[in-house]
């Protein structure tokens, strides 16, 4: 993970450090849940943070290349929240953290040296400081890193760049979600949240689930010792 500090106004600088900054937090985000073992990941540095990156090749390659893929798409202001959903061994949502943001003026700002990535660092600060929140849960759960769009990828950029995506289904909660605020910023060109969403207490123990608009679109990646991530996308 490269640390490069912010030093102009190019078009797409903001978007290339919310991307660098979401790989880093998904990364740690995995490690805390106990998805895999701890061997799986090295301890390196990012914004002057200790944090966890995956050392395995499949787990990191997909990481890598999903919140990648998504940067033309942040660059002109398509993307609207990115989540990362773990499911039980039903097959039912049981946590999402969700990344919600927006970005002012993204193809006329310039970005202060240091400016975003001092407020970045300091999700990764409370993210780490929040693992009561990140109970370890199942070796044999499934994940997803989930983007919701404001138009399909395909219309938003074209055929090349949303090849990833493809349509799909996601199943929801039936209840209004819980939600445990984790950080928030407000600043120039970036504002974001990041919150823990979780079942309602009536729904936790329930199998009940309805089915999320057909606007939806996914990709699947690589399989990692039994365990397949999975990348979608949601026109909201």
């Amino acid at each position: 993970m490269n640390q490069r500090g912010a030093t102009g106004g190019s078009d797409g600088e903001t978007a290339r450090i919310i991307v660098e900054f979401l790989e880093v937090a998904i990364n740690t985000i995995v490690f805390l849940k106990g998805v895999y073992p701890s061997g799986a990941f090295e301890r390196c540095r990012y914004m002057n943070v200790v944090v966890q990156k995956s050392r395995h090749p499949q787990l990191r390659d997909y990481i890598h290349s999903t919140v990648h893929n998504l940067r033309p798409f942040i660059q002109k202001g398509f993307v609207e929240r990115v989540a990362v959903i773990f499911f039980n061994s039903d097959n039912i949502p049981s946590e999402r953290f969700v990344f919600k943001f927006t970005v002012s003026n993204l193809c006329s700002s310039s970005v202060e040296e240091g400016s975003v990535e001092s407020y970045l660092r300091e999700f990764l600060v409370k993210l780490l400081a929040s693992e009561p929140l990140t109970k370890v849960i199942s070796m044999d759960c499934r994940w997803e890193i989930v983007g919701y769009f404001s138009t399909l990828p395909e219309e938003a950029i074209g055929s090349e760049e949303a090849k990833l995506w493809t349509s799909t289904h996601t199943k929801q909660w039936q209840q209004p979600a819980l939600i445990t605020p984790i950080k928030s910023m407000s600043s120039e060109p970036l504002n974001m949240q990041l919150y823990l969403e979780h079942p309602n207490l009536s729904e936790q123990n329930s199998s009940l689930v309805i089915e999320d608009s057909p606007d939806r679109v996914t990709s699947s990646s690589p399989s990692l010792d039994g365990f397949q991530p999975v990348v979608r996308g949601s026109k909201k």
